[in-house]
């Protein structure tokens, strides 16, 4: 004897609902690969690549910060070398004494002290952005930002010596004060106005490293924004899936009621039966 139920029925309703409470609890339309195996790839695909310019702007973000680091200090060794040349054309002047002239040198190599001091200690995040490292005052090292999800997405800033050295304002530095004398003054004059230019060079490199980064920023964000928008197609329509699980949750009780009246006629019948 054989007495049928709607066990099925109940089954299916529980699982519309548990799916719907799913959706609502996570936000996504599609959880797993059965409720729709290519939309859901779709998905995942557009959030991975959200992800992924998520990650290249905070990347553009602290290169744009390196850099604006990296140029606050040129400026700073700009003013130096501004207040190096007009020392330099105090000295160059015979009107000056040479007791004078020894005092105005003293300062000027003070001043470019500070100025090797400023390339040694500007760094962001321990990379020392003038020079090789603090303790190596050669060349930097060629960087290079990631500003894409490719890795030939590249910008790259040039090898930079931001000191007396890579100046070229050695001799000066090491210039004694007792034989400085105002044709000595005239002839450092050359060499501080080529350093300015180099340290212009310098500056110009990063203002446009910095452009680059605050384009590639702009466009990062724009692409991430559009990505989500597209990735917003497979979010949870709050408002239907919540009418969805009431609706199931009311079936899901009926069919409990209607199974248990099923279950009290079905013994009924079957003590008939047996009687």
């Amino acid at each position: 004897m054989q007495i049928n139920s709607n066990s099925v029925l109940n089954q299916n309703v529980y699982l519309n609902a548990n799916q719907s409470l799913n959706r609502i609890a996570t936000g996504i339309e599609l959880n797993q690969s059965s409720d729709n195996a290519s939309s859901l790839s779709i998905s995942n695909s557009l959030l991975a690549q959200s992800n992924g310019y998520g990650q290249a702007l905070e990347n553009a973000n602290s290169a744009i910060a390196a850099t604006q680091i990296a140029s606050g200090a040129t400026t700073e060794q700009s003013n130096i070398l501004n207040n190096v040349k007009e020392k330099l054309l105090q000295a160059s002047t015979d009107t000056t004494s040479q007791e004078g002239r020894d005092a105005i040198l003293k300062d000027i190599q003070k001043q470019l002290e500070q100025f090797d001091k400023i390339a040694s200690g500007t760094n962001y995040n321990g990379q020392t952005l003038l020079q090789k490292s603090s303790t190596d005052n050669s060349a930097s090292d060629v960087q290079q930002f990631q500003s894409g999800l490719k890795g030939e997405q590249l910008i790259e800033t040039s090898s930079v010596q931001s000191n007396t050295e890579g100046l070229g304002l050695t001799d000066l530095v090491n210039q004694d004060a007792t034989t400085f004398s105002s044709s000595d003054a005239k002839n450092f004059l050359e060499t501080v106005d080529k350093a300015i230019n180099k340290l212009n060079d310098v500056r110009g490199e990063f203002g446009s490293v910095q452009n680059q980064l605050e384009s590639s920023s702009r466009n990062l964000l724009a692409q991430q924004t559009s990505t989500l928008s597209a990735a917003a197609l497979f979010d949870t329509d709050y408002a239907k899936e919540s009418s969805n699980f009431s609706k199931q949750n009311i079936l899901a009780q009926i069919g409990a009621f209607g199974q248990v009246q099923s279950n009290n006629i079905n013994q009924q019948t079957v003590l008939r039966l047996l009687s």
